[in-house]
């Protein structure tokens, strides 16, 4: 697990979408679905915490605009982790790999947001107070894909341009990783040993990434990404009876 961490790590930086990597690869590992989530959420965190310190320190987010997004996208995962718990494991088995596949889909088909600022299509008070918690929440439930949807509804709803959305998305991401962290560690559905192992090898892959940034097209990475989540999750299907090969 510690090297899928590094490949999902260096693929986050380059082309984002590496909980699609490491979810499924934790799901195959044998751990319970919530176990799953959880531990995805501990390594998780390593990532957006460094990314949101690097945009704030060096100011390209203004920790005004979005100390409010944080909170409501924080209520929001709450919510959302919550309501996962309640959610009967079997069913759980099936519905993660069936929502790791729609974002698969999505991440691969996205549309490129525009770096020219849009007029903002709805207001700021609903923007941070019904758009962001129903993405947060999102993020508590499962996760993969949820620093994408923030920087996209940046971008089509609130007018901002590319840049400026995507910094601000990792202060949100941040935010609900923490808030569902918190819930899944009160709940005992973390395993320490493997998530630190793999927030070790997410900073590794991150420093690689870093270092190949705008040298690989992120188009062909998103491929790469969702041809191994797509992988896994046939492998999945195959040892849960779900598929005959």
């Amino acid at each position: 697990m510690f090297s899928v961490a590094i490949v999902a790590g260096f693929l986050d930086v380059l082309a984002g979408g590496g909980g699609l990597i490491t979810l499924p690869a934790l799901i195959m590992s044998g751990m319970s679905p919530l176990s799953a989530l959880g531990t995805n959420k501990l390594q998780g965190c390593m990532g957006t915490a460094t990314a949101t310190y690097m945009m704030l320190s060096k100011k390209k987010v203004s920790w005004h605009e979005v100390k409010h997004l944080m909170l409501t996208a924080f209520i929001g995962s709450v919510i959302g982790s919550v309501i996962v718990l309640l959610i009967n494991v079997e069913v759980l088995s099936f519905v993660i790999p069936v929502v790791l596949f729609i974002i698969a889909v999505y991440f691969l088909l996205m549309p490129k947001p525009s770096e020219i600022k849009l007029k903002p299509k709805i207001t700021k008070w609903k923007y941070q107070n019904v758009v962001v918690p129903v993405i947060g929440a999102y993020d508590g439930m499962f996760g993969p894909g949820a620093g994408s949807f923030f920087s996209l509804t940046g971008v089509l709803f609130w007018g901002h341009g590319l840049l400026s959305s995507v910094a601000a998305a990792k202060p949100l991401n941040f935010s609900t990783n923490i808030a569902s962290l918190i819930v899944f560690l009160f709940a005992g559905h973390v395993v320490w040993v493997m998530g630190i192992s793999m927030m070790m090898g997410q900073v590794i892959g991150a420093w690689l990434g870093s270092h190949c940034l705008f040298r690989v097209k992120p188009e062909y990475l998103r491929v790469v990404i969702v041809l191994m989540c797509l992988g896994m999750l046939f492998k999945y299907s195959v040892s849960m009876g779900w598929l005959i090969v």
